[in-house]
């Protein structure tokens, strides 16, 4: 397969080319605004055609949360126009297309984990945008698979994960929100399971992926700095109102995985253990 990656330089796009290197069955094409500018409806086309693409996989978008609410049209032109280009090209040449949503088209007001099927009700002009960009892709290219993920984090580029980290040695106080309920993601797990689903045939359809458990932003910036050693700094919990931000946060944003684990038989970590091996990459990449 030849396999066009977007938003290679991005936390998940690095991901992937961790994964290129074990999967070199595969050609692989990395871009990212440098190299492809995916909102180019014309250089989409081109690129897809010329390089006889098979497969895209589109880590690229637009995820400044809080941001997107006064530059919604930005965020649209990235998370929906531009993976509606993507979805169209590859669809003249009879391949697919992977997309990554997030939790953020639903609005978190549930008490039990989201399944694909659940009405969606963006409460964020980055909510928004993304489910604009899942209608897209899929009057575009039926054949398409999305994947909607939540608190990404990984060794590379700036997250939740890496900041907790320089924060807590750097203060002797944190206040962390404690009323807002998801699970951490490590991009390296997802993008062994976007393999995995490319190795096995895609499905067409809509996805969820997280890694396992539930947790709070408190509870999991706790377990960063107890994985990490990190001894000098006190954690205190805060109300979301206590943390105003221009962008609505779901308050609840579990995903159900059984679809994904069912269909292409992943076995996905515990958060925690994904945790552990990200901060130990990042402490060896220190030494």
């Amino acid at each position: 397969m030849k396999i066009l990656v977007t938003g290679a330089n991005g936390q998940l796009g690095n991901e992937m080319q961790c994964q290129a290197a074990k999967a070199t069955q595969h050609t692989w094409f990395f871009t990212d605004v440098e190299e492809l500018n995916i909102t180019d409806r014309n250089a989409v086309a081109a690129f897809v055609n010329d390089n006889t693409i098979d497969i895209i996989v589109n880590c690229a978008a637009y995820t400044a949360v809080d941001r997107a609410e006064s530059d919604e049209e930005r965020a649209h032109l990235l998370n929906a126009t531009a993976p509606g280009y993507l979805a169209e090209a590859i669809n003249a040449r009879g391949g697919s297309l992977i997309h990554i949503s997030t939790d953020y088209v639903f609005d978190g007001t549930a008490h039990t984990p989201y399944t694909e099927d659940m009405p969606t009700c963006p409460a964020s002009a980055y909510g928004r945008t993304k489910l604009a960009g899942e209608q897209a892709v899929l009057a575009a290219n039926p054949s398409a698979m999305i994947i909607r993920t939540a608190w990404l984090y990984s060794p590379f580029g700036n997250n939740f994960v890496k900041t907790m980290l320089r924060l807590g040695r750097e203060r002797t106080e944190l206040g962390v929100i404690f009323d807002q309920i998801g699970t951490p993601t490590c991009a390296r797990d997802l993008a062994s399971a976007i393999l995995a689903a490319i190795n096995h045939g895609i499905q067409p359809g809509i996805y969820h992926f997280t890694n396992e458990g539930v947790t709070s932003w408190y509870d999991f910036t706790l377990a960063i700095h107890r994985i990490a050693g990190i001894t000098t700094c006190r954690v205190r919990p805060l109300h979301t109102a206590e943390y105003p931000t221009p962008a609505t946060r779901p308050h609840y944003g579990v995903l159900d995985k059984s679809k994904i684990k069912k269909t292409y038989g992943i076995k996905i970590p515990h958060w925690e253990e994904s945790l552990r091996e990200c901060i130990a990459r990042l402490q060896n990449a220190k030494s």
